[in-house]
């Protein structure tokens, strides 16, 4: 069932821990041991997780596993749920689950076990699919922001090739424990297309365009799609991280996670928005920025250009933009701006990014940092050998 906000009234606090047995079925805590690992059977493991549901209530899984299935479970919080019996279904649905089952197949098990509430099962301040996403975490032994020590960037103006070569340097210094986890905001003063690593460059471009403009044309490490990029047009950060940040959580789920911090900035300034499966942050007025990723060796990378102020009529002049990708990108029409930062905010770009900066390190006790002279001369050194050479800027023609 979807998860609806918690409201007041007399609804059963599910605070009581559970506890399940594979051959004994629901017991008591007490009775079934403690599944957080104080007294697990020989042979068996125990993990822990804890989830915030966005907008909702924090939902907590402490399993125990014999390396195949899971063998005891707890599931407790400070979430709502009526008729409390239902609570009692809860854990002894995850035992005997596989410790490789996806949360679909959780959240079938947690389906069918609660079928015989029904219809007056209600579930407020977390769903079904929560459930299985802490259990999924404990199992994989995900860390979250606040288990990181991180530094926020906010870089110097610096060429668009150089800013797409700091992504791979940063995230391969990341990758090799040279550097702690950081986000870092972009600043550039040229005109540039960004495309994905994967995109065909004239499929992608208006030659006439690139040429009259003087655009440069930067290839990316990660998927997705084309960015123009104008100095002052857009908002862009890249976060590199470990890659048991996003641990347990599907491609979907794990861009939405890693941009929580960004939704209750945007909330500072009266946006209200929120994520669109896979990879966009829309409102109500329409779409604000895209987002892609890029893993490897243990690390993530996570990058979101959020629009601005952009000139729509030389974007369509530069880029290959049918109807639908016109309407992917935020433009209803051939109308002259697309600007959903600054037309919903009112507020200067620099401010934007200034709140964006001082929400991350409130939420994750993040501190202020600058790049070393020698990271930006690595990536220069990738811009000579990689990004700014035709084989990598028309691998796929």
């Amino acid at each position: 069932m979807r998860a609806r906000a918690a409201a007041e009234g007399d609804y059963g606090r599910a605070m009581t821990e559970q506890m399940s047995g594979a051959a004994q079925g629901a017991e008591t805590a007490e009775a079934a041991g403690d599944a957080s690992g104080q007294e697990s059977g020989a042979g068996e493991e125990s993990f822990h997780g804890e989830h915030k549901v966005p907008g909702g209530k924090l939902v907590v899984a402490d399993v125990t596993t014999d390396g195949r299935r899971i063998t005891g479970a707890k599931i407790s919080g400070d979430f709502f749920l009526e008729p409390e019996e239902a609570f009692a279904a809860l854990a002894p649905a995850l035992v005997g689950a596989s410790v490789a089952d996806d949360g679909a197949a959780l959240v079938a098990r947690l389906e069918t076990a609660l079928a015989e509430f029904r219809p007056e099962l209600d579930l407020q301040g977390f769903s079904l699919a929560d459930i299985a996403t802490v259990v999924r975490r404990a199992l994989t032994r995900a860390r979250d922001f606040t288990d990181l020590s991180w530094e926020v960037v906010h870089t110097p103006v610096l060429p668009t090739r150089v800013n797409v070569a700091l992504d791979q340097h940063l995230l391969d210094e990341v990758a090799a424990g040279r550097r702690g986890p950081t986000v870092r905001f972009w600043e550039w003063d040229d005109r540039a297309v960004v495309i994905g690593s994967f995109q065909s460059y004239v499929n992608e471009l208006h030659p006439a365009g690139v040429e009259q403009y003087g655009v440069e044309v930067v290839r990316r490490i990660s998927g997705g799609g084309a960015m123009f990029m104008e100095g002052g047009n857009c908002i862009t950060y890249s976060l590199y991280a470990p890659i048991d940040l996003v641990a347990g959580l599907d491609y979907a789920e794990s861009y939405a996670y890693l941009d929580r911090w960004v939704i209750e900035a945007l909330a500072r300034h009266g946006v209200d928005a929120w994520y669109v499966p896979i990879n966009d942050i829309t409102s109500a007025k329409g779409k604000i920025g895209g987002a892609a990723q890029k893993r490897r060796r243990g690390a993530v990378l996570h990058h979101v250009t959020m629009s601005y102020d952009i000139d729509a009529d030389r974007m369509t002049e530069v880029l290959r933009i049918g109807k639908a990708k016109l309407s992917d990108k935020g433009i209803a029409s051939a109308k002259k701006r697309v600007d959903p930062v600054r037309s919903q905010t009112g507020a200067p770009r620099e401010e934007i990014i200034e709140t964006m900066i001082e929400t991350f390190v409130s939420r994750y006790g993040a501190v202020r940092a600058d790049l070393a002279p020698e990271e930006i001369a690595a990536a220069e050194a990738l811009v000579e050998s990689k990004f700014g050479t035709p084989e990598w800027t028309h691998r796929v023609p």
